[in-house]
This record gives structure tokens, sequence and C-alpha cells, in this order.
């Protein structure tokens, strides 16, 4: 299947990276190459560009798209929260820019081998590295009913949760749930009519948060914005765009530690803690998608785009921000 991924707020993400020719550029979720290419339209003979992403087939088709640029490029198969490791492999100490697009590819979600899409019939995977052992199978089939009511509730933000995870208990004690469509069939039996009336489709919400539990998203998210605000040289930027509320809640809250780290009660009048801001924000509301994108590109609809720069080494601690 030809990797098709039309990539959001491109024009936004790449702009705010304000790329340097000679810069060093990591797209951390590489997908299909595409804000990848409008990094590399922007660095010259000597700029680098590496790309991270859990997808091999993934790899494969954005080191095929890429190839007519003149920097370099370096691809890896590897987790973007493992980025320190991968610079640390390469002899990078410090990068000037990062892109991180949360969303699920095009590709994937049409690929029906892939079980993302509820709209396809498929095997229950949902793994982003088609390597992994643990699948969507495992945790609709062996999870505990409360533990499945869980991760629907916090991942999925999904109010029939509780309901949700009752079905799916009973139907697979007649037989494992193999396939998405059986998966839909039991989500659908437990959403009240009314509710499927309205709103977004009734699977939506939990096949999300099945999606998330597979791969470990919100965890690895934390850590790895952590890491590439670690790794930014002064100046160098950070991109990331979120496709639902607890992503960009993450991000959100990350950055505004680093732009304010002061622990020190309100009513100090000096800072005593001596924790300094790394990072500066460049966005303050996170931009979204233009009425142009939306019509183009509906899957455009959720995503924000939030953007970071890291600051030079000369700072102070000032006690009410910077």
């Amino acid at each position: 299947m030809e990797f098709k991924h039309t990539s959001v707020l491109f024009k936004e993400t790449i702009d705010s990276l304000a790329v340097k020719p000679d810069g060093v550029y990591v797209d951390g979720t590489l997908g299909g190459g595409g804000h990848a290419s409008g990094i590399c339209e922007r660095l010259g003979s000597k700029g680098l560009l590496i790309g991270i992403d859990r997808d091999k087939d993934a790899l494969a088709a954005a080191e095929k798209r890429l190839e007519a640029y003149k920097c370099r490029k370096i691809f890896v198969q590897s987790n973007y929260s493992q980025v320190k490791s991968v610079l640390e492999d390469n002899c990078i100490d410090k990068i000037n820019g990062a892109v991180l697009d949360l969303g699920v590819s095009s590709f994937q979600l049409d690929n029906s081998e892939r079980g993302f899409s509820y709209m396809q019939d498929a095997p229950l995977d949902m793994r982003m590295n088609a390597d992994d052992s643990f699948s969507a199978y495992d945790v609709v089939n062996t999870y505990s009913e409360k533990e499945l009511a869980r991760i629907i509730r916090e991942y999925g933000e999904e109010r029939w949760a509780s309901r949700i995870a009752s079905f799916i208990v009973k139907k697979r004690a007649e037989a494992p749930l193999t396939s998405t469509f059986e998966l839909v069939d039991a989500i659908k039996a437990a959403v009240p009519a009314s509710a499927r009336r309205e709103g977004p489709h009734p699977a939506k919400r939990t096949f999300q948060a099945i999606r998330i539990e597979v791969n470990d998203e919100l965890s690895q998210l934390k850590k790895a914005v952590d890491e590439f605000c670690d790794v930014l040289a002064p100046g160098g930027r950070l991109a990331v765009i979120t496709f639902h509320s607890l992503e960009d809640r993450i991000v959100k809250e990350i950055f505004a530690r680093r732009v304010h780290p002061c622990t020190c009660p309100p009513e100090f009048p000096v800072c005593v803690c001596g924790k300094i801001p790394d990072i500066k924000k460049v966005t303050g509301k996170p931009l979204t998608a233009s009425k142009e994108e939306l019509l183009a590109n509906p899957r455009a609809r959720s995503a924000k785009l939030r953007v970071a720069e890291k600051l030079g080494d000369k700072r102070e601690c000032i006690k009410d921000g910077i």
C-alpha cells in the first residue's frame, strides 16, 4: 500500500522552526516525510535531518520521498522518546529544532491490516511498531473489566466507559474478539441509541483509548517533550502538534513547568530555589488549522500546534516570571 499522509499545519510548523541552512533538525514522528520535506527544502548541503519513526514502512517511504533533497539525512527506527540515545549513537550533542506530529498517519488509518480504524474490518492490532508483541487483541481480551473501563474513561474520555467495558467482557466470554468490527459491535451495543445519534462515531473514543494503551503514548510523550527540550541548542525550537486534549495538556504543562520552574512559596519576595527557565513559549495560545486547510483535510480539525524555544545560558531566576 502506498504511504499517503497530508501533514497538518504544514506551513505554520515549518515557519515556526526558523530553519537554519546548516542546522541539525529532528522529525521525531517521521511518517511519510511530510513535515521533514519542508525542513529539507530549507536545509543546505551541510544541514542534517534525522528522521525517527517506530514504523519501518514509514521510514522506507520517507527515505524514498526525501532522497532528492541535498541535505544530509539519517533515518532511525525508534521511539521519539529515545531521542537522546538516537543522538548519542550518531555523536550529536545538540539540535537546532524538532517537530513532533502526534497524529496517526493516514496510511495507518487507511491500511486495514493495521487495525487502527473503526471504519474497516481488520485484525485487532493498532501497533505503531509492527514488531512489538503487545497489541489491541491483548488489551481487549485480557484486561479486567475494571482496567478496560479505566483506560476507556481516561484515554478516550468516554462517558459510557464502564458500560462499554462490561459489554466487551460479556462478548469475549463467548469467544475472543479478534477483529475491529467485532469490537465495534460490542461498543455499539453498549452505547444507548440516543447517544449514538449525535456526535462522533460511537467507537471513536474507545479505539483512541486502546491505541494509546497499546503504544504507551502518553508516558512516551511526557518523556519525549522533556528530552527534546534538553537537547535543543540555544535558540533551537520544538514544535509539537497534538490531536486530543490529553496530549495537548501534557505539552502545555511541560512547557509551563520549564518556563516557570521556580518552586519558592508565593510569599517569598525573591527566588531562593535557584531554578531558572530554560525555554520560552513562541506560541501563546496554540495555533490551529485555517478554514482552507479544514476544507482540504478534515483530519486537521482537532490539531493544535505549540512551539517553544531554548534559551541561552545567560539567564536569571526571576520570581514573577521571565
